[in-house]
């Protein structure tokens, strides 16, 4: 437990969407270790993307902090062939959730935002938040980009005209246990975890990725991201977003022969260069983090992937 943190959050009622998911499990438990009262509206019981629904989640949970977790979010497949649901889904989400927050008194909000939102090509590498509005995002990522920067400019907002606390994390891919392993929606290392794990136990001979395996990307253990979001909501109240990350760097290529050395799989690794790459690189500077409010990811790229994989080969089982 992080003193500081505990010291400021403790007895907090705090509003946490997704908070069933796979980050928001984390950040559940973080909270609760720290003395919070969490309150986790469920999908079957409110749909966030309905104003009037939003309202009584508000009314219902009357919170003092709001940490917005919840996204309808997926791999490079699922962002090609759902591109409208994903912005409409988290643009309203994200308006109604932030404006309600307001109305009912909670007197935080922590949107969680994401790296898509950056440039595809931004001016240096590691990306600084500054450079945040300095071209359009990746495309297949542009629609839930562009709907989490709705959201960071709408605390802007709301923190200059109503001095509202609403501070806006830029979050890398995360990855750990628990992780998403569907075929159709997972991300890129739960979904390679799936495919290499299936590879070696059907004795198949070679294993096809998307691309050429030269983009790179920065991953972050999932409980890392869970304490640098409980650090921002505890000590952070400025509406400047901040990235969150490893600030490490990987290839696909390395990704996937990490991978398949983990999970043990001895075949042959094929690339298909007809499948979009995706963005060329991914990194971010995690300075402001930890001037900030102290955060800095603590697990080790490989000892992080060692726990997912024996945690899916449990959950399989």
């Amino acid at each position: 437990m992080d003193a500081d943190v505990a010291e400021q959050l403790a007895g907090e009622r705090v509003l946490l969407t997704g908070g069933a998911g796979f980050l928001g499990s984390a950040v559940r438990r973080r909270l609760e270790e720290h003395g919070c009262d969490v309150c986790v509206p469920r999908s079957r019981e409110y749909d966030l993307r309905l104003e009037s629904e939003v309202d009584r989640v508000y009314r219902d949970m009357q919170p003092t902090v709001v940490i917005h977790a919840a996204a309808v979010v997926g791999g490079i497949g699922y962002n090609r062939d759902a591109p409208a649901s994903i912005f409409d889904d988290n643009a309203r989400m994200n308006l109604f959730l932030l404006s309600k927050a307001r109305e009912h008194g909670a007197r935080k909000f922590v949107g969680i935002g994401t790296i898509c939102a950056y440039p595809k090509t931004p001016p240096s590498i590691p990306f600084r938040e500054e450079e945040l509005w300095h071209g359009y995002p990746e495309e297949t990522n542009a629609p839930y980009g562009f709907a989490k920067k709705l959201l960071l400019v709408q605390g802007q907002a709301y923190a200059q005209q109503y001095g509202y606390n609403a501070t806006h994390l830029l979050v890398v891919n995360l990855y750990g246990p628990g992780d998403n392993f569907d075929e159709a929606s997972s991300h890129v290392i739960p979904a390679m975890v799936r495919r290499f794990m299936e590879a070696r136990d059907d004795g198949r001979d070679e294993v096809v990725c998307w691309g050429d395996g030269t983009p790179t990307r920065e991953f972050l253990y999932v409980e890392d991201g869970a304490r640098a979001i409980v650090r921002a909501a505890s000590l952070y109240d400025s509406p400047a977003p901040v990235n969150i990350g490893s600030g490490y760097e990987i290839s696909m290529r390395a990704l996937a022969e990490t991978i398949a050395d983990v999970v043990g799989y001895t075949g042959t690794i094929a690339w298909d260069t007809s499948k979009p790459n995706g963005q060329p690189r991914r990194l971010l500077d995690t300075s402001r983090a930890a001037s900030e409010f102290g955060f800095r990811a603590e697990t080790p790229f490989r000892d992080g992937l060692c726990r997912t994989v024996e945690w899916y080969e449990r959950a399989r089982a």
